[in-house]
């Protein structure tokens, strides 16, 4: 038996809305609900007809109707724990003894994708602070870097990996060869994997990446769900369904999920379109398995795979939206499972504060500067000490192969090196909760000039 899904948009924005229609929603709402998976548990306003699960937020199907694109404005939901001042504390604190509850629950996730899928954005909105680099270049996450976000009884491990690549682009493009070990090494800590897919990349959307079903063929006894984000620079929301299809063969957790189109996509503005979903189908025909048996497949046998058949859930989001987030942050709480802290609560992040003052810098450097530039540079802390106001002053010397290099960092009047500092400065404020004074010089460095 088929179920029909009418939209409540028209013509190519024409998605899946009225699916509870005589039921009221919550804060956050199931966009198609799976039985008995558990993102559905606790909630009535979902609507049951697959073991497949959608999941989206009101903010996210609030936008379909405005079309609106999310913008980033850099604060994120108050979260009580903080980076230390000193390298020395933040070790103390890491090696300190977890302040475990009665009945304490733990989950590790690793968040694996392409790079420049938004894998750190989505990070710090988990975090509810920005301890990781993001940018719009790729390769801004240089190697494996943990977060921890601790609600009640339940520890959330979150590893931020690098984007996957392969050797060769670590050789052609002299990269870190932490890029090429970090993410499976994190694989091999985790009890969730989250693949994170760009959906404003036309070719992600298509197919996921080789090295993506590489980690995911490696590890099949590590449960996967698949988040399609930046959802909100997606025009035609039909497509969704589409690119879900694609990613997942038809199949997510165990049952196939036929996704067609009744009406042929409408010109005229007004105009409504429908899905057809089938509820039916278990699997291709004689209820065999899926074509891509989950087990350790070879590479020549990925190549030719548009996705992943053995997905749990399927969840669309944009991760510079707090309310998209909230919903995936639930379902990881949901997901725990009874186990000891490996944090005492107070932990944010394994990286000592050096770390997150350069990955920041580095961030603004990715952000302003052209080309090749920004990979080039190095940095040196020449200052790291607490004022006598409590604010913290931090110098920092970077430095360039070439003399084209500083004057582009430098900028016209120094406009540029100014803007980096600044936005650095208020960043590094809100993940140490004080006044930060940043000083950045740049200089050419010594073998470039011999």
């Amino acid at each position: 038996m088929a179920l029909s899904v009418c939209s409540r948009l028209a013509g190519v924005s024409a998605v899946f809305s009225r699916l509870a229609a005589s039921t009221p929603r919550g804060p956050s709402s199931l966009l198609l609900s799976a039985g008995n998976s558990a993102c559905s548990g606790g909630r009535t306003s979902s609507l049951f007809f697959s073991p497949a699960c959608f999941i989206t937020s009101e903010a996210f199907l609030n936008r379909l109707g405005r079309g609106g694109v999310v913008e980033a404005d850099g604060s994120y939901e108050c979260n009580p724990a903080s980076l230390p001042l000193d390298s020395d504390q933040q070790k103390a604190l890491l090696l300190r003894t977890p302040d475990q509850p009665d009945n304490s629950k733990l989950l590790r996730v690793a968040i694996i994708g392409a790079p420049n899928a938004g894998k750190s954005t989505l990070s710090n909105q988990l975090l509810g602070k920005k301890v990781f680099a993001m940018s719009k270049k790729v390769h801004t996450t240089q190697s494996r870097a943990l977060g921890v976000f601790t609600k009640d009884n339940t520890q959330i491990i979150l590893l931020d990996t690098p984007g996957l690549t392969t050797p060769s682009k670590v050789k052609r493009h002299n990269l870190e060869k932490s890029l090429l070990v970090d993410p499976w090494i994190s694989l091999r800590e985790a009890d969730l994997m989250v693949i994170v897919v760009d959906v404003a990349d036309r070719r992600a959307c298509r197919k996921l990446d080789v090295e993506v079903l590489k980690c995911l063929a490696q590890h099949p006894n590590i449960p996967a769900i698949l988040v399609l984000n930046k959802v909100d620079l997606v025009k035609a929301k039909d497509n969704l369904l589409e690119f879900t299809q694609n990613l997942t063969q038809g199949v997510v957790n165990n049952r196939k999920t036929l996704v067609r189109r009744v009406i042929k996509r409408a010109e005229r503005p007004k105009r409504e379109s429908e899905l057809l979903l089938d509820e039916d189908d278990t699997g291709p025909e004689g209820g065999a398995e899926p074509s891509l048996v989950q087990s350790k497949e070879q590479p020549k046998n990925l190549v030719s795979q548009s996705g992943w058949p053995h997905f749990k859930d399927v969840f669309m989001l944009s991760s510079l939206d707090r309310e998209d987030v909230e919903v995936l942050k639930s379902y990881f709480i949901k997901a725990a499972k009874p186990g000891l802290w490996q944090y005492h609560s107070k932990v944010l992040t394994d990286q000592n504060p050096e770390e997150v003052c350069t990955n920041i810098i580095r961030e603004k450097l990715l952000e302003y500067l052209p080309q090749e530039v920004p990979y080039s540079l190095t940095q040196f802390i020449e200052v790291w000490e607490e004022g006598e106001k409590g604010e913290l002053n931090i110098s920092v010397r970077l430095y360039a192969n070439k003399s084209t290099h500083v004057k582009m960092v430098i900028g016209p009047a120094g406009q540029m090196v100014s803007r980096i500092t600044q936005e650095a400065s208020e960043d590094l404020s809100r993940v140490f909760l004080k006044e930060v004074k940043l000083y950045l010089t740049v200089k050419l460095r010594k073998e470039a000039r011999d």
